[in-house]
């Protein structure tokens, strides 16, 4: 079933759809002024803006929410006015289907999102562990790390409800980023940047690791063939720098 945008999963932990923020007064938004943008500007033009953090991470990203009365055309609202590219999904020769672009994407252009069932911890983990071997996976794990220690866990499953995002295969050396963004609640959108200018007919991809744009390249740990006893898939990114296997998160199979 095609969903633009996250949806409550079965175990009905979290509602994306909530309206949590207070939103801005602004009519205009500006930072410092509009408490949205209170971390800085989110983006230039159409484009993110870039980190100023020389470790590179990626700072929190607020948009304007319903609640707020700057009107649609706000600059802060990107990622929640949907796709803005031709995109199209295709079978490629090894990897199932894929996702392209039609046209060209400059760099730090948003290009769509990563969107599903929001599930709880203990719904993600009791689906992970009811997949065959042989089955594809969906679910994602993003762990974002708080200046005070927590680590604030979000889990997204499109194989039943999703949008063309789940299309999207890894790469070694993607052309896409994903940035948690948040709207109207805590509930973050996976929204998906360029990382450099992509030409139409390329395919899309991202790091299913989360280390591209986080850590630096030298810091990568070369991938095995098992950990524990649950084989690895083999990857077919065909980049330079391949780890020649997906990348693999072990803590979704395990007893809390």
């Amino acid at each position: 079933q095609y969903s633009p945008e996250n949806v409550a999963g079965a175990d009905g932990a979290l509602d994306p759809t909530e309206i949590t923020f207070p939103g801005c007064s602004c009519l205009s938004c500006a930072h410092p002024a509009c408490s949205c943008l209170r971390h800085g500007e989110n983006y230039r033009g159409l484009c993110l803006a870039p980190t100023e953090d020389e470790r590179g991470f990626a700072r929190p990203v607020f948009e304007c929410s319903a609640l707020c009365r700057c009107g649609l055309s706000c600059h802060n609202r990107l990622v929640q006015r949907g796709l803005q590219f031709r995109l199209q999904v295709f079978q490629t020769a090894r990897k199932g289907w894929g996702l392209r672009t039609l046209e060209f994407i400059a760099k730090g252009r948003f290009v769509c999102e990563y969107a599903g069932e929001v599930l709880g911890v203990n719904e993600a983990r009791r689906r992970i562990q009811a997949q065959a071997p042989e089955d594809s996976n969906y679910i994602i794990a993003v762990r974002e790390h708080l200046h005070s220690g927590q680590i604030l866990e979000t889990f997204i499953d499109p194989t039943y409800i999703g949008n063309v995002g789940r299309f999207l295969n890894h790469s070694c050396e993607p052309n896409l980023f994903m940035v948690p963004v948040r709207v109207d609640s805590m509930v973050p959108r996976l929204a998906l940047f360029a990382a450099t200018d992509i030409s139409p007919g390329e395919e899309l991809s991202y790091d299913y690791s989360g280390r591209f744009h986080n850590t630096p390249v030298t810091n990568r740990v070369p991938e095995t063939s098992e950990e524990g006893n649950m084989p690895k898939k083999p990857c077919y990114c065909g980049a330079r720098t391949c780890t020649s296997y997906l990348p693999y998160d072990s803590s979704l199979f395990s007893t809390p």
